[in-house]
């Protein structure tokens, strides 16, 4: 594995600029993905400014919407998996509400019975065994339409891949920013950036680092609508294994509340369950973290402890 990294938002403390240098990326050609920001796309100003250089704009969020407007067959076939996936998500929702409902009445039990902690074990199991299910559903998904709808078939994609190629073949670095995380996801998927990523240094942010992780997890312990829980929404680029990213996590999770911490950490696991607060870094290279600064992970126990190199 190349050198990989992922960082906590850049608002309202960058901490990308110091990153590049320690890491030896401090003079060459960077490239950026900013198709999560989808209108806002390319505008590059604050990022210039803070890393004290040109940057160039892959624009896949404007490719893609190019793709779709040569491409009507490709356009409706991918609405149609985009609503497939989304019914999908839907119906999940509910299994995996029922699920946890469940799971937070046997462990608001007084009494740690054998028979109460068997059936605390058995609900943990159900609720990973909906998640599994889920994310192979994803999977299969998302494979069929590969198969049935081939990019190297389709003239309008080929065209943008080849020019994105030619942009990265040119780089020192390729950047991964924020916004919406499945707007940002289902375009690097469509131009093929993870096989074209696979070789290359790359460093991700916020909604940018959950594209490149394993499995895209959505979570928000307070929202405004209510009770909240937290939900597998997607498979990612899997650029980096086994770790769970979670931005803006002090703002978001219950972090004082262990019971919760020890049910995430143990529903997600073996995977590490990462915080990324601001000003937070996670640096990888030759297949181990080999830099850790500010992010937690999330035990079993219900405590945090300090991401550490491997």
């Amino acid at each position: 594995m190349s050198l990989r990294a992922m960082l906590g938002p850049q608002r309202p403390t960058p901490n990308l600029a110091p990153l590049l240098e320690q890491i030896g990326l401090s003079g060459g050609k960077l490239c950026v993905v900013t198709a999560g920001w989808q209108e806002r796309e390319g505008e590059l100003q604050d990022l210039e400014q803070h890393v004290a250089r040109a940057a160039t704009d892959l624009r896949l969020y404007e490719r893609a919407e190019d793709v779709f407007a040569r491409d009507a067959d490709y356009r409706d076939a991918y609405r149609e998996r985009q609503a497939t996936l989304a019914e999908m998500q839907r119906l999940y929702g509910r299994r995996i509400r029922h699920a946890i409902r469940a799971l937070r009445e046997l462990l608001s039990e007084r009494k740690a019975s054998a028979p109460v902690l068997s059936a605390r074990r058995m609900a943990m199991r159900s609720l990973r065994t909906i998640d599994r299910q889920h994310a192979r559903q994803i999977g299969t998904a998302h494979r069929d339409f590969e198969r049935d709808w081939p990019a190297t078939a389709r003239p309008a994609i080929v065209a943008h891949q080849r020019e994105v190629r030619a942009e990265l073949d040119s780089c020192e670095g390729v950047l991964i920013a924020g916004g919406h995380v499945h707007v940002l996801l289902n375009r690097l998927r469509l131009f093929g950036l993870g096989e074209l990523l696979a070789s290359r240094p790359v460093i991700a942010w916020s909604a940018g680092a959950m594209a490149i992780s394993e499995r895209i997890v959505l979570f928000h312990d307070s929202p405004p609508q209510g009770a909240g829980h937290a939900e597998l929404s997607e498979i990612g680029l899997a650029l980096i294994p086994g770790i769970i990213p979670l931005p803006h996590a002090t703002a978001r999770l219950r972090l004082d509340d262990s019971r919760r911490v020890s049910v995430f950490a143990r529903r997600f696991g073996p995977s590490r369950c990462a915080t990324l607060d601001p000003g937070d870094m996670l640096v990888w290279s030759a297949d181990r973290l080999a830099y850790a600064h500010g992010s937690r992970r999330l035990l079993t126990s219900g405590a945090l402890e300090a991401m550490t190199p491997s």
